[in-house]
């Protein structure tokens, strides 16, 4: 696990050329709270219509989110569809000159009907699909093929996504899958629903999910409601069916996508591991495919195991089936589920990239977020009382500590007398505190300018016009709050007591 955590610590952007069926997810938005009076079918009243790149398009975005450079090479068509598709990839930053306009074939749309109750609780009632699955024209194929061969000398790693729409024909895979073997780079591939996986032969990595993976063994494994949930009878289970996709079709690695019961990784030559996945809150499973696929290819891009590069994956595509749609899911939220997953976020201290994912996610909640600052060397009841009147300002109370070096800056000689651990660790004991964040500056305005707190809290003698921040706060709609102190409580004045009693200089 230690490997994981170190690849994560290093991570950086990839080159990934991602390849395949590029479509736009067109989502349709309204209330369903009524039947229409001449069918029994219910009326959707349109509110809202949203586009959202899906498909190959779709992994462009997930790997972006997770800090990668990504080009897309594929087709659309010469359509509007085509044109707010591309738009939306560049406006993310996906290098799109591989991304052919073909006159012949439409833009794959898919339009969803999204019905909702009171205004929330998606759920999708109907979906239509515009499209073509001819295979490509030859020409085209020389086209995309050659967007390919332009883009590998580039490459780090190469993703395909089938969704079997006619760009990976088995001609033009084979051609792609060779050219990324020469070069020695490595071609992940996330399988349409086939019955042969012939056009992947050769490739690095396949990521069938449960049905794909029976369809193209041509075995059925036992059913969902048999599948022993021990990791013992699920490796059992489908591992004799993994290794026949490995060893049929020249594969190097299968990742066996199980839902809950995580995955299965099959590698030539070595045993099947079970890597389970941590239980969540299922709302929507669109674009957890991708989301593997993404994922995937970006941990082996970072010089990760298969092993690690399936928990990177898991925990990715955990996180994107509670949401509803497809939606890309930052690195930093990866990591920070990661790291909780494997208590590896004991207590309440944070770095500043671990508190904001969390402020995110209580923002999305409604909640609002208080921050307060301080070096907090030997706590006292004034800092208690300071630190309860900020957490009564809002919902959540981020507190800013000063590290070491810049307490003795701040303080002089001699302190801190507890080190910033302990410090962080005893603030973290009270139940007015949610979140504390070391900083190594003499002021907290990074955390303050990053955090973009909702209440911004100072203890004492201050108008809000000196409190280091204020003008940040204030520029984004939020308040200062100048919190009242207790007479007489000090750490300087305890410091003197003490080393008073000690006879200390």
């Amino acid at each position: 696990m230690t490997t994981l955590f170190s690849m994560l610590d290093a991570w950086r952007p990839v080159r990934a050329l991602v390849v395949g069926d590029y479509m736009l997810d067109q989502f349709v938005y309204g209330d369903a709270e009524r039947l229409s009076p001449d069918a029994p079918v219910p009326v959707l009243s349109v509110r809202r219509t949203e586009d959202r790149p899906g498909g190959a398009a779709n992994v462009c975005l997930d790997l972006v989110a997770m800090r990668a450079e990504v080009r897309a090479v594929g087709v659309v068509g010469r359509d509007e569809e085509g044109k707010r598709l591309r738009s939306a990839l560049e406006e993310a930053g996906v290098g799109c000159a591989g991304l052919i306009a073909d006159p012949a074939r439409p833009t794959t749309l898919k339009r969803s009907l999204v019905g909702l109750a009171q205004h929330r609780h998606p759920q999708k009632m109907f979906r239509m699909d515009v499209e073509s699955r001819a295979a490509l024209d030859a020409e085209r194929r020389a086209d995309v093929l050659r967007a390919c061969e332009d883009a590998l000398a580039w490459a780090e790693v190469v993703l395909i996504e089938d969704y079997n729409k006619g760009v990976c024909a088995t001609d033009f895979c084979a051609a792609l899958i060779a050219m990324c073997n020469a070069r020695g780079t490595p071609v992940l591939v996330d399988p349409a629903s086939l019955e042969e996986y012939s056009r992947y032969a050769g490739a690095t990595c396949v990521t069938p999910n449960r049905t794909e993976a029976e369809l193209a063994a041509g075995v059925r494994a036992e059913t969902r409601e048999d599948t022993p949930d021990s990791a013992e009878g699920v490796a059992r289970t489908w591992a004799a069916l993994g290794t026949r996709l490995l060893e049929k079709h020249d594969l190097q690695t299968v990742v066996l996508t199980l839902d809950r019961h995580g995955a299965l990784l099959l590698e030539r030559g070595k045993e099947p591991v079970h890597l389970p996945t941590v239980a969540r809150q299922v709302y929507d499973v669109t674009g957890a495919g991708d989301m593997v696929l993404a994922a995937l290819g970006a941990a082996i891009g970072n010089g990760a195991s298969w092993e690690d590069a399936v928990r990177f994956a898991n925990a990715a595509a955990g996180l994107e089936v509670e949401v509803f749609g497809v939606q890309p899911i930052p690195f930093e939220r990866i990591h920070h589920a990661l790291l909780r997953d494997h208590g590896r976020l004991a207590g309440k201290t944070r770095t500043l990239e671990e508190a904001l994912i969390e402020v995110s996610a209580h923002r999305r909640e409604g909640r609002s977020v208080v921050f307060t600052n301080g070096c907090f060397d030997l706590l006292h009841a004034g800092h208690v009382a300071l630190l309860r009147h900020a957490a009564k300002q809002g919902d959540v109370l981020i507190v800013g500590v000063n590290d070491d070096g810049s307490t003795r800056r701040l303080k002089g000689e001699g302190r801190p007398v507890h080190a910033e651990r302990d410090r962080a660790e005893i603030l973290g004991e009270l139940e007015s505190v949610d979140m504390v964040v070391l900083f190594a500056e003499d002021t907290p305005l990074r955390l303050i300018e990053a955090i973009k707190p909702d209440v911004l809290v100072k203890g004492g003698d201050y108008t809000p016009e000196q409190v280091v921040g204020h003008e940040a706060v204030l520029a984004h709609g939020g308040r200062i709050e100048i919190a009242p102190l207790l007479d007489g409580r000090s750490t300087t004045s305890a410091v003197r007591k003490i080393r008073a009693a000690t006879g200390a200089s």
